[in-house]
């Protein structure tokens, strides 16, 4: 019997923690089967039966050599993975918009940083993917470096292809979905860490952490029971389990796609529809016109519209399997209607943020990338 399929006939008085004791007459949402780890239901630091079977389903799916099921999000992943490739002290080599879980790996293990520049749009401000060739020119410059991390795919939906001969860590928190059916392949690292409930039907600090390279297995396995929680919650891990039954279901995201294809046949006059390598991300950008993205999302909030991030000329819309018909065309009406009558201005480009003093990277032309 499946986790999830387990959790929904206790039957046991519980004479254990949690302190709400499943009581109905407190009205605590998901309480019903919130336990600890009692008999039978295994233990997420040491898993060996409904746990393991989960992570076991998380393993195939992602063909990984071990995957390990995480409810600290995909930031716990992160601080296992460079502890476990990285020595006190170590250099390491970072994109230069790694998430913020990255430098406080970095802080807390003394490393050095190098930091690696990815392609900049100096039209919406933001990064987009890491070339091969200054991931090659780093390695040849810092030999010493005993790692590299990258974020793939990026918030707005840029991925990365890179290679390297030293460790390489990918964060690919918004990549949970990559690999299923008509969407781009999953990344390729040593270690692979992404968050299942941004992109997927699972609950939030619910994430998975991919190890292609048996070497580290031990090691992620020693820093995750150091950083984790040691009372991880039965209700996150529930939703993994039930997570792994959607994922199997091709057809669901067969019609998700089809509902993503149809949406980007949308003509703007003035609003653009930015390009990601991951049609799930949909970036509506508001440069060269009167409305910022600030104005363009309290558009969509009057429309009942909530957007996953706003900057100062886009918005960044996030999409599931999950999505309705009835969302996206709800999405679509209220695209248009800020869009009609938009007028439009001319803006030069701008120059990404400056490297702060003191950082080591290799300089590169400005990218021409739109």
């Amino acid at each position: 019997m499946k986790l999830h399929e387990k959790l929904e006939k206790l039957e046991r008085y519980p004479f254990h923690m949690p302190g709400h004791k499943r009581n109905p007459e407190f009205n605590i949402t998901g309480s019903e089967i919130d336990i600890t780890e009692i008999d039978g239901f295994d233990n997420l630091h040491n898993a060996k039966g409904v746990i393991a079977e989960v992570e076991e389903r998380l393993k195939r799916h992602y063909k990984s050599k071990k995957s390990f099921m995480l409810v600290n999000g995909s930031t716990v992943g992160i601080l296992a993975a460079v502890f476990a490739v990285c020595n006190e002290g170590d250099k390491i080599i970072i994109a230069r918009n790694c998430h913020k879980s990255v430098y406080n790996a970095c802080l807390l293990r003394h490393l050095k940083v190098v930091y690696l520049e990815p392609e900049f749009d100096s039209v919406n401000m933001c990064y987009t993917s890491v070339m091969q060739d200054r991931v090659d020119s780093l390695l040849l410059n810092h030999a010493d470096a005993k790692a590299v991390v990258i974020t793939s795919p990026t918030y707005e939906g840029r991925i990365s292809n890179i290679e390297a001969d030293i460790p390489l860590i990918i964060d690919a928190a918004h990549g949970a979905h990559l690999g299923l059916d008509c969407f781009p392949a999953y990344p390729k690292g040593s270690i692979v860490i992404s968050s299942l409930h941004k992109t997927l039907p699972a609950l939030t600090q619910t994430a998975v952490m991919n190890i292609y390279c048996e070497e580290y297995t031990a090691k992620a396995k020693r820093y995750l029971d150091i950083f984790e929680t040691s009372s991880p919650s039965y209700v996150l891990m529930s939703s993994v389990s039930k997570c792994c039954d959607i994922i199997e279901n091709a057809e669901l995201f067969r019609d998700y796609y089809k509902r993503l294809t149809d949406f980007r046949q949308i003509e703007f006059s003035s609003l653009h529809l930015k390009y990601s390598d991951d049609i799930s991300k949909i970036v509506i950008s508001t440069q060269n016109t009167v409305m910022s993205g600030k104005g363009l999302a309290e558009i969509l909030r009057k429309n009942l519209i909530e957007p996953e991030m706003v900057s100062e000329n886009y918005v960044v819309l996030m999409t599931s399997v999950a999505d309705t018909q009835e969302g996206f065309d709800r999405l679509t009406k209220a695209l248009l209607e800020a869009d009609e009558g938009l007028m439009q201005k001319d803006e030069p480009p701008r120059r990404k943020p400056p490297i702060p003093k003191g950082v080591q990277v290799i300089e590169y032309p400005e990218s021409t990338q739109e």
